[in-house]
């Protein structure tokens, strides 16, 4: 019986672990089914080498978690084994009977831990315990930028400077229509100091103004050389807006 429950506890405790760890990992900016599904390939230790894992492995923060469950994991199966050896090969009093009873005692209740683990009523209570917990005593909210944004490819996050000779000089975010050439604009520091965070279509920009931009490096590129000619600027906005649209095109879905 001894065995039973300890075997019972490790594998609610492997739950409660898998559950922390994954709330964990989603601190860092992983979705949370890649985040479940990590976290519980770490812990059984099935180790599947998948784009996600390598976000997993190239992130810092993420990389210890996963020690962590690894670790965990290892310990746990040793004690599961070592809970069944107790309860089925050293205790032999009581027979067929008690042998019975022990294997439908151990079912049902991996069946109850089960039902809990994928309650949803429990799902949701438990993570708030968990996420607040994690919010007061850990510093995990270390998002992987990078990752998320492609910024290692050729894709940039980028702040450019707008001078009155620049093509952008005096337009509003609608007329300039950068979103057609794949840009995104996601700050505004005006020159007065002024910072406009998530900026509307009619939000003008003036010279000496600092724009936070998103997008494909050749496109950035692009605008920053585009001058207020006005003929050579027009035309350099159409030649970048059907470049983006080719690439949308070449870019696998």
């Amino acid at each position: 019986m001894v065995g039973i429950i300890s075997l019972l506890m490790v594998v609610a405790l492997s739950m409660l672990v898998t559950r922390v760890a994954t709330i964990a990992l989603t601190h860092t900016g992983l979705s949370r089914e890649p985040a479940r599904f990590q976290a519980r390939s770490a812990l059984t230790g099935a180790g599947f080498t998948t784009a996600e894992s390598e976000k997993v492995v190239n992130h810092p923060v993420r990389r210890r978690i996963v020690m962590i469950l690894m670790l965990v994991g290892n310990a746990g199966i040793v004690t599961g084994m070592a809970s069944l050896m107790l309860t089925f090969v050293h205790d032999n009093g009581g027979g067929w009977f008690a042998f019975a009873l022990k294997v439908l005692l151990l079912t049902v209740s991996l069946i109850i831990l089960w039902m809990i683990a994928s309650s949803a009523w429990v799902d949701r209570h438990l993570s708030v315990v968990i996420e607040r917990g994690l919010n007061r005593y850990t510093r995990l909210n270390v998002r992987d930028y990078e990752s998320l944004m492609q910024l290692a490819g050729d894709y940039r996050l980028v702040e450019l400077a707008v001078t009155d000779k620049d093509w952008l000089a005096g337009k509003c975010l609608a007329e300039a229509d950068l979103r057609s050439e794949g840009l995104l604009v996601l700050a505004v520091n005006h020159a007065n100091g002024k910072f406009v965070g998530v900026p509307h279509g009619d939000t003008r920009i003036q010279a000496d103004d600092t724009l936070v931009l998103y997008g494909h490096l050749d496109s950035i590129e692009a605008l920053d050389k585009r001058r207020s000619s006005l003929l050579l600027a027009e035309q350099s906005h159409r030649e970048a807006t059907l470049k983006h649209e080719q690439r949308k095109r070449e870019e696998p879905e």
